[in-house]
C-alpha cells in the first residue's frame, strides 16, 4: 500500500464488512481516505473491531447493524452515514448468502433468502444511497459478484442466479446513472482464502477450478481493484465486469 490518499473526503458504505472481503474492503477503503460505514447483518462486535482497525490508523469510521434485505434498515444506514459524514460517494454491495442443495430438495424459502440478500440487498441499498450519490459528482457503485456466476456451480443454482443477476444489475445501473456521472462495476472474486465459519463445507466449484499459478488469492486482492474502482482513475470504466481469480476462469 502506497501512501495515496486519493479518496480524500469521501465517504463509502461497505456492506457485509465484518469479516473477508469485506472487511478487507473497508479497511482499504479508509486507507485511501473515505471514511466508512462499516455494515454488518447482525454481529456488532464484529463491526466495532473493523471500525477500531480504521480508528487506529487515524481513519474515520461507523458501525451499524442492519439487514441488507430489510429496506427500512437500509434507508436508517444511509441516514446514519449522512448524518455523521454529510454524504455518500460510494456503495459497495458485497452481503451475501451462500449455500449448497439440489433444486429438486431446495424449497422455494431457501431460494428467496440467497435472493433477498445478494440481489434485493443490492437493490435496496442502491435505492437509499441514489440521492446522495448522484450528488457526489464522481459516485460509484461496485457489487460483488462471484466467480461462480459466469463458470457455473453444482448444488448452488439460488447462489449462481442471484449473482448473475448482480451483472445485470450493473450493466442497467451503469445506463441509467451514466448522466449523473456514477459508475457502476461488477467485481467478481474467486479462489479466494477467507476465514469460514465452524462446519463449513469446501464448495464443489473450488475443486474443479485452479488459479494459474496455483495459489490463493487474498480478500486484500479483491480490496485493492474495489478501491481502485471507487477512486478517480476509473472514471472511465462503468458497466464492467472485472475478475479477480488468478487465472481460474478466463472470459
Amino acid at each position: 500500500m502506497n501512501g495515496n490518499r486519493e479518496l480524500d473526503g469521501r465517504v463509502a458504505i461497505v456492506t457485509g464488512a465484518g469479516r473477508n472481503i469485506g472487511r478487507a474492503i473497508a479497511l482499504e477503503l479508509a486507507a485511501g481516505g473515505a471514511a466508512v460505514v462499516v455494515n454488518v447483518r447482525a454481529n456488532q462486535d464484529e463491526a466495532r473491531a473493523v471500525v477500531g482497525e480504521i480508528e487506529g490508523s487515524g481513519g474515520a469510521a461507523l458501525a451499524f447493524a442492519g439487514d441488507v434485505a430489510d429496506a427500512a434498515a437500509m434507508e436508517k444506514m444511509v441516514a446514519a452515514a449522512v448524518a455523521r459524514f454529510s454524504r455518500v460517494d460510494y456503495l459497495v454491495n458485497n452481503a451475501a448468502m451462500r449455500g449448497e442443495k439440489p433444486l429438486a430438495d431446495m424449497t422455494y424459502a431457501e431460494w428467496r433468502k440467497i435472493f433477498a440478500v445478494i440481489l434485493d440487498g443490492a437493490f435496496h441499498c442502491v435505492k437509499a444511497c441514489l440521492p446522495h450519490l448522484k450528488q457526489s459528482g464522481a459516485g460509484a457503485i461496485v457489487n460483488i459478484g462471484g466467480l461462480s456466476a459466469h463458470a457455473g456451480s453444482k448444488h448452488r443454482v439460488h447462489v449462481v442466479a442471484a449473482k448473475a443477476g448482480l451483472v445485470g444489475l450493473t450493466r442497467a445501473l451503469a445506463h441509467d446513472l451514466a448522466d449523473d456521472n456514477v459508475t457502476v462495476n461488477c467485481v467478481a472474486p474467486g479462489l479466494v482464502a477467507t476465514a469460514r465459519e465452524k462446519g463449513f463445507v469446501e464448495p464443489q466449484h473450488h475443486a474443479i477450478h485452479h488459479t494459474l499459478s496455483g495459489k490463493r488469492g487474498a480478500p486484500e486482492d479483491v480490496a485493492t481493484l474495489v478501491r481502485f474502482l471507487c477512486g478517480p482513475g476509473a472514471r472511465y470504466i462503468t458497466g464492467q465486469v472485472i475478475h479477480a481469480n488468478g487465472g481460474a476462469f478466463i472470459g
